[in-house]
């Protein structure tokens, strides 16, 4: 086995006797497998094998940053999905279905989601698990709905305050966990 071939998933690359599976492998019955396309490298060194690819796909983890719609509201969830993660341009290759628990909207206590969240609001949210399912906080200041219309004429909506938004054209205001930064926020 050559160092710096192009390989393919399945590939077989190296043994464990002599190699580890590291980024990009991984191993089964002893033999170290190509895990995604890219270019095979064995670190003599470190003794590991590893595959670099050139465009990896954009998998979420614990700790990114997310714009999601909201889908679905419960008493105690709500269900989102998942459009993109912040900084990165390319579609996300993992689950993009995620739930936020009831305790995981606000740092304030609340026991509705609905006076938090509403269906179809654009949110930013931070990613807590990814297993079992994708789960997601918007409980910091920077995290939260960061644009949202009127249910009843489909106007966007307006900051009023902390914690509401106003519709100019219906004149009703309501109750939100917004972002700081609610109404500025850029998606490209």
């Amino acid at each position: 086995m050559d160092n710096n071939n192009d390989v393919f998933p399945g590939d077989k690359v190296a043994i464990e006797e002599e190699y580890l599976a590291s980024e990009g492998t991984f191993a089964k019955d002893g033999i170290v497998y190509a895990a995604q396309i890219g270019t095979l490298v064995l670190d003599d060194d470190e003794c590991i094998a590893k595959v670099i690819s050139p465009n990896p796909p954009n998998i979420l983890k614990p700790g990114d940053i997310v714009y999601a719609t909201v889908g679905d509201i419960r008493k105690t969830m709500a269900t989102a999905d998942v459009l993109c993660k912040d900084g990165v341009s390319r579609r996300i290759g993992s689950e993009t279905y995620g739930t936020i628990h009831v305790s995981k909207i606000s740092p304030n206590y609340t026991d509705d989601v609905s006076k938090e969240l509403r269906k179809g609001d654009l949110i930013r949210g931070m990613v807590t698990s990814v297993k079992p399912s994708l789960q997601l906080t918007t409980k910091d200041e920077h995290l939260g709905v960061i644009r949202s219309y009127c249910g009843r004429c489909k106007t966007e909506l307006v900051r009023k305050g902390k914690a509401s938004l106003f519709c100019p054209k219906c004149e009703r205001t309501m109750p939100r966990k917004l972002a700081d930064d609610y109404g500025d926020v850029v998606i490209e």
